[in-house]
């Protein structure tokens, strides 16, 4: 695994907390294909099916956020959340156009896919109509577990992204800049859902028990995800879930995924006592590539 030059995680001093910002980006997507690591066409679609995943995701995420802001009174907590709205607008809006201007343009229609997510993300994690008073209360608080519990997961994706050597499978700029800034947002804001969902007290049991329900709900959606890209691709063999899952194995065994193992690892880590997301990632790298994104430059000059 090969770090970003210059941007080794323990190559410079960490920051410490820094002002959370939605950063304008631009991306040209005329030249991106589907397969955008031609060397690795699974993994392409691996990351292409959490691009399917994210902008509904990320949509719950400040919806749930906006209900939860007017109960917050910790002018930190607040400023963060707002910080982190806008960060997820951001990453929700510019998923959403490489679905449209990449997947769908060279005839890949996400659109079933998509609306499954919609249905997960605004129906089950959405807010419910008619509840009112504790058990509005109650559903929020779950909601914003539900976030701290993803958002983990993210802030480690982010990390791995930040330091895997995807140029080496021959990968698109455009595309890998798109997983790279918004990795290195989600590494940036690691602690906020984290710090809201104490807030709002989920606790130790609460936390364990999302993640067990989270995690293999998540996987499952990615390789489902997978596979509805695969067979819409006619460059690929249409796969059966056995020998897709193996080949997604032997991507993860090349470095072109993150690997299951570690994922899962990660997510036992929550289960600690005194769990805290800050050393998932480094807050330096993270700031350090952002402010040399392709696509952020290009907004910033």
């Amino acid at each position: 695994m090969k770090l970003l030059p210059t941007l080794g995680r323990r190559s410079v001093t960490e920051p410490g907390e820094v002002a959370l910002q939605a950063r304008n980006v631009r991306f040209d997507w005329t030249e991106t294909k589907p397969v955008w690591m031609t060397k690795e066409p699974i993994a392409s679609h691996v990351l292409n099916a959490l691009s399917m995943l994210l902008p509904e995701g990320e949509r719950m995420f400040i919806v749930t956020y906006t209900e939860a802001l007017e109960l917050v009174r910790d002018e930190k907590v607040r400023e963060a959340m707002i910080g982190f709205i806008g960060q997820e607008s951001m990453h929700a809006e510019s998923h959403n156009d490489a679905l449209e201007q990449v997947l769908a343009t060279h005839g890949i229609d996400v659109e079933p896919y998509v609306r499954q997510a919609e249905y997960l993300f605004r129906k089950t994690l959405g807010p419910r109509e008619g509840a009112t008073g504790a058990l509005r209360q109650q559903q929020l608080v779950e909601r914003l577990g539900v976030i701290a519990t993803l958002e983990h997961f993210f802030a480690f994706l982010g990390d791995w992204i930040l330091n895997a050597d995807l140029e080496s499978f021959d990968s698109d700029p455009q595309m890998l800049d798109l997983f790279r800034w918004h990795g290195a947002e989600e590494v940036e804001h690691r602690m906020v859902a984290h710090d809201v969902a104490e807030y709002f007290g989920v606790g130790y049991v609460r936390r364990g028990a999302l993640m067990l329900l989270v995690f293999p709900i998540f996987i499952t959606l990615l390789l489902r995800g997978t596979k509805w890209l695969v067979h819409q691709d006619p460059s690929l063999p249409n796969h059966r879930y056995p020998m897709l899952i193996l080949r997604i194995f032997a991507a993860m065994w090349r470095g072109s995924v993150p690997g299951i193992p570690s994922l899962l690892w990660s997510g036992l880590s929550t289960f600690k006592p005194g769990y805290s997301p800050e050393p998932v990632g480094s807050t330096a790298q993270a700031v350090a590539y952002l402010a040399q994104s392709p696509a952020a430059r290009i907004m910033a000059s």
